[in-house]
């Protein structure tokens, strides 16, 4: 069902939701972009419309909300731990089709891969809803289309956003009712990406060889690559994290048990006990993350673990392109493949 209406209503029907719902979008944070009198573009909490960023990309993705950067897993003591309680709100995210899909990713990485699901995630995600900001033009760097990124129907609401008023396709009978009110029945289907400026083909996973691994193209990556992670906090798909414990200074037999992102990129990722550590060279990071994404992934799920939204590539200080790494990466395979006709 479709509705239009004013900003100002929209409002009124944001104020409503905000008694029951957390609602988080892409905003503007002044002054706190890579310089000084730079802006940077991230997800926070919303109390109106005007808020919404959506002519621009933000700068990264909207996984902190169900899967935060720094997470308390248990506060413990000498003989007991406690689970800490989250909050009672339910959660509104408005994102763009590829994070959609991108949160598919993490659900299953995090409830499907394996015999348990990771109660932590679980008990977040169920409390999210998906407003889906339409998505028609492509931005610099993304490549969605070539990932199968740019499309989903999974949404409570799809959005269309126009100067002064906002065109809705309301799916989630939770919130028909809110938009009844005030809202001019409409027909409305949202739209989406069709052809991004980059383009991507991705390798066959049956036409992957074992030789790849060492292949001399990876090095390229060992002399521009600093390791700073970049690509890994703003990726909507990086999942992987480390655990802390932090003990309290008045009593160090107590305290807390954190998880904290980490991401193959990053020094001391690899590292174990006994000094051991994997992958030194920058380089194979890279290898290990592009084959993570479009091999290992697509291996066991089926599809590409990458979604295209190019962040990874609008981060990166070293101007470091994974589209292109794939290009390559696919470029090679067919190279050696002719070779051996």
């Amino acid at each position: 069902m479709g509705f239009q209406l004013q900003n100002s209503d929209f409002n009124k029907i944001l104020n409503e939701l905000k008694k029951e719902y957390k609602i988080y979008a892409p905003k503007r944070f002044e002054k706190r972009g890579t310089f000084s009198d730079t802006d940077m573009i991230r997800y926070g909490e919303i109390d109106s419309v005007e808020e919404i960023v959506w002519k621009e990309k933000s700068e990264y993705s909207p996984k902190e909300i169900i899967f935060p950067i720094t997470q308390t897993l248990f506060y413990f003591t000498e003989e007991e731990y406690k689970v800490p309680k989250v909050d009672d709100k339910k959660i509104i995210v408005f994102l763009r089709p590829c994070d959609i899909n991108g949160v598919r990713r993490l659900d299953t990485i995090f409830l499907k891969n394996g015999e348990h699901e990771d109660f932590y995630y679980k008990r977040l995600r169920e409390k999210v809803k998906f407003v889906m900001i339409e998505c028609k033009e492509s931005f610099e760097n993304c490549f969605c289309v070539s990932m199968n990124g740019n499309y989903t129907d999974n949404y409570s609401i799809a959005v269309r956003f126009e100067d002064g008023q906002v065109t809705l396709d309301v799916k989630d009978e939770d919130f028909k009712g809110l938009f009844n009110k005030v809202g001019k029945e409409v027909d409305f289907t949202p739209e989406y990406v069709k052809e991004n400026h980059v383009k991507v083909e991705v390798p066959e996973v049956d036409k992957m060889p074992l030789e790849i691994f060492n292949h001399e193209m990876w090095k390229e990556y060992s002399e521009r690559c600093i390791a700073c992670g970049r690509c890994n906090v703003s990726c909507i798909t990086c999942s992987c994290f480390t655990t802390q414990d932090i003990p309290y200074e008045d009593n160090p037999k107590a305290g807390e048990r954190r998880r904290v992102w980490a991401g193959c990129h990053i020094d001391g990722f690899t590292d174990m006990a006994g000094g051991h550590s994997f992958r030194k060279e920058y380089g194979s990071r890279m290898r290990f993350k592009t084959l993570h994404k479009i091999y290992d992934y697509k291996k066991r799920f089926e599809e590409n673990m990458c979604v295209g939204c190019g962040r990874c590539d609008d981060r990166c200080p070293e101007y470091i392109s994974f589209s292109t790494c794939i290009n390559k990466l696919n470029k090679v395979l067919k190279e050696e493949e002719k070779d051996e006709e």
